[in-house]
């Protein structure tokens, strides 16, 4: 299964959000699966892809070329697929993918997220959509989801994703 991870490439984060990452990636490779993901080398998605690495599993990495000038690139990827834009990239993640993990992260994220979801919504795919709520992450962002489900501005979206608090639950649904 290709697993496509969402999730922040920023150096700043706490590393309880890294270790959950780097373990994420350990069971992906673990499990014969394949990571697909921006492609950066910090963060979670650095941890994730060192996870990977660490358990000879295979990385595909999707950017546009000029990404490097904001982030640093993961060096050690099976296969890099350079795209022009971003919409481009996340029409690729779609293409390329099975499933999507959302691991916590910033704007990028939500945007990568809520495309995903809104697709998942119109019936452009069926793919599992997972957020991988580490620490109680996107508890707020539940509660607003939920606020606009009780004022009718959505159906519900827990028909749409799963929530997962640990490496280990995400395979539970995902198997």
């Amino acid at each position: 299964m290709r697993i496509c991870l969402y999730g922040s490439g920023s150096r700043e984060i706490d590393k309880i959000y890294t270790n959950a990452g780097y373990e994420l990636g350990c069971l992906i490779a673990q499990k014969s699966h394949t990571l697909v993901f921006g492609g950066g080398n910090n963060g979670m998605m650095g941890a994730c892809a060192r996870g990977v690495q660490d358990n000879n599993g295979k990385l595909i990495g999707i950017a546009p070329e000029w990404i490097k000038d904001y982030e640093q690139l993961c060096k050690n990827c099976s296969e890099f697929i350079y795209v022009k834009s971003m919409d481009e990239r996340k029409n690729k993640f779609l293409e390329e993918s099975d499933a999507f993990i959302i691991a916590p992260g910033g704007i990028g994220t939500l945007d990568e997220f809520f495309e995903i979801i809104t697709l998942k919504k119109l019936e452009r795919h069926n793919k599992e959509i997972i957020i991988f709520n580490i620490d109680g992450f996107y508890n707020k962002m539940f509660d607003m989801l939920d606020d606009m489900t009780q004022k009718g501005f959505l159906s519900n979206q827990y028909d749409l994703i799963k929530i997962a608090d640990t490496a280990d639950k995400i395979f539970e649904y995902l198997e």
